[in-house]
C-alpha cells in the first residue's frame, strides 16, 4: 500500500456509514482506477521462490490463491467489517456457507449450540442434522424467554446463535442482555444480522462476537448473486478463514465486485425498503381477512420498543396470518401479479412466500410449531416498487378469500 492509499486509509477512521459503504478497504492498482478492480484470476504470480514461500506460509502479506486470497473480495471483507465496527471480516459463497465456516472453524465434537428456535429453517436443519453428525448437538429456546435462555446453557455451550428481527416472525432479541448472558458463561455470541445490515443495526456495539450475512438479500440488493460473509474479531476470523482455506467455500470475485456496487447505495435502500414495509404492515393490520402482523415497526408488537433502541430502522421483511389455513394462504399468494413468488428476499422487487412449505418446509411439524411456523403464514419481503401497488396487489389476493 502506497504512502497516499495509506493516508486514505487513516481518513475513513471514524467516518459515517454512508462514506464507508461507499469508500472503506479500496485499494488502487497502479492503473488508478476509480471504480474497484475486478481480479478475475484464480493465482498470483511471486516475484521468487523466497516471496512464494513467505508468501505461503503467512509471513508475508499478499495473494497467493482465490481460494483465500482476492484483492476485490478482500476490498468487499474490509468495507463490510468496517461498517459493522468489526476488526476483520471473511467472506463465503452464501450465507449458509458463512454459518457452517463459524461452526467448523470454532466448535468440535462434543460441543453445544443455544441457538433462537425463530430462525431460517435451513439454518435449522444445518445445526440438527449435519452439525449433529459431528458431535456438536443443539438446544432451541424461545428467542424473547431468558430464562429458558439461562436453562439451556450446559458447560459444553460454545456458542449462541440468534437472527434478529428473525425470519420470518421478526421476533426481536435483546442483544446486550443474551450477549452478557453468553459470555458470563464464557461462549461466543453470534448474530445473524441479514434483515437489518449494518445500515440499521450493528450487533457488535451490543456484545455480539461475530456477525454473519447472507449477501445474497440486501448487501446485493437485486437478487443477482450469491454470497455470505463472517465479521468479529482478528482471533477469530483467523479461525474461520483457516477452515474456509482449506474446504473452499469461497466468495467469487465477480460476487464480491457485484456486492461493492450494492453496498454504495445499502442505506438508501434501506430506509426506503423500511418505510414501505412500515405502510405495508400498517395496511394489514387493518384487513378483516388478516388475523396477524409481524412486524416490528407496529406499536403492537412485543419487539416494538426493543427494536426502536436497537435498530435504525425496521427492516423491509413482514409476515402476515390470513384467517384460514394453507388453502387461504396459497389462494392469496397465487391471485398476486406484481410481487414475485419467490423464496429470495432483499431485492427491489417485492417477494412474497409461503414458509411452512418452502423456507421452513424441511423442518418436521414438531419443529413449525415451536417456531410459529403456521400453515396460514405469509411472508412478504417488501421491495423498492409504488406502495400503492403493492397494496392493490394483496388487496387482490385477499379478496380471494374474503
Amino acid at each position: 500500500m502506497s504512502d497516499l492509499q495509506e493516508l486514505r486509509k487513516q481518513a475513513l477512521i471514524g467516518a459515517g456509514i454512508d462514506t464507508l459503504a461507499v469508500r472503506a478497504g479500496q485499494v488502487r492498482s497502479a492503473e488508478g482506477e476509480h471504480s474497484e478492480a475486478l481480479y478475475l484470476t484464480s493465482s498470483f504470480v511471486f516475484d521468487s521462490a523466497e516471496q512464494a514461500a513467505a508468501r505461503f506460509s503467512g509471513e508475508q502479506q499478499g495473494n497467493v490463491y482465490s481460494r483465500y486470497t482476492n484483492p476485490t473480495v478482500r476490498t468487499f471483507e474490509e468495507r463490510m467489517a468496517a461498517m459493522e465496527g468489526a476488526e476483520s471480516a471473511v467472506a463465503t459463497a452464501s450465507g449458509m456457507a458463512a454459518i457452517l465456516s463459524v461452526c467448523m472453524g470454532l466448535l468440535k465434537s462434543g460441543d453445544h449450540i443455544v441457538c433462537s428456535r425463530s430462525v431460517f429453517g435451513t439454518t435449522t436443519v444445518l445445526f440438527t442434522k449435519y452439525l449433529a453428525r459431528f458431535g456438536v448437538s443443539t438446544t432451541f429456546v424461545d428467542p424473547i424467554d431468558f430464562v429458558a435462555w439461562e436453562q439451556a446453557f450446559t458447560s459444553s455451550t460454545r456458542l449462541v446463535f440468534v437472527e434478529t428481527p428473525s425470519n420470518p416472525l421478526c421476533d426481536v432479541i435483546d442483544l446486550q442482555r443474551l450477549a452478557d448472558l453468553t459470555h458470563k458463561h464464557d461462549a461466543l455470541f453470534v448474530v445473524d444480522n441479514c434483515f437489518c445490515t449494518p445500515a440499521l443495526q450493528q450487533p457488535i456495539k451490543f456484545g455480539a462476537d461475530l456477525i454473519v450475512h447472507s449477501a445474497t438479500k440486501y448487501i446485493d440488493g437485486q437478487g443477482r448473486c450469491l454470497g455470505g460473509l463472517v465479521a468479529g474479531p482478528q482471533h477469530l476470523i483467523n479461525e474461520v478463514l483457516g477452515f474456509i482455506r482449506s474446504a473452499g467455500p469461497t466468495l467469487s470475485a465477480f460476487n464480491a465486485w457485484v456486492f461493492l456496487k450494492g453496498l454504495e447505495t445499502l442505506r438508501l435502500r434501506m430506509d426506503a425498503h423500511s418505510a414501505s414495509a412500515q405502510a405495508l404492515a400498517e395496511w394489514l393490520y387493518e384487513q378483516p381477512q388478516v388475523e396477524k402482523v409481524y412486524y416490528a415497526g407496529l406499536p403492537s408488537h412485543p419487539g416494538h420498543a426493543l427494536a426502536a433502541q436497537q435498530q435504525r430502522g425496521f427492516g423491509g421483511v413482514l409476515s402476515f396470518c390470513v384467517k384460514g389455513g394453507r388453502e387461504q394462504a396459497w389462494r392469496v399468494i397465487n391471485e398476486t401479479r406484481i410481487m414475485s413468488l419467490t423464496a429470495n428476499l432483499g431485492d427491489a422487487k417485492t417477494t412474497i412466500v409461503h414458509p411452512a412449505t418452502t423456507t421452513h418446509g424441511r423442518l418436521d411439524d414438531e419443529q413449525k410449531l415451536t417456531a410459529g411456523i403456521t400453515e396460514n403464514l405469509i411472508r412478504v419481503a417488501v421491495g423498492l416498487e409504488d406502495i400503492a401497488d403493492l397494496k392493490a396487489d394483496l388487496a387482490r389476493g385477499l379478496s380471494a378469500i374474503a
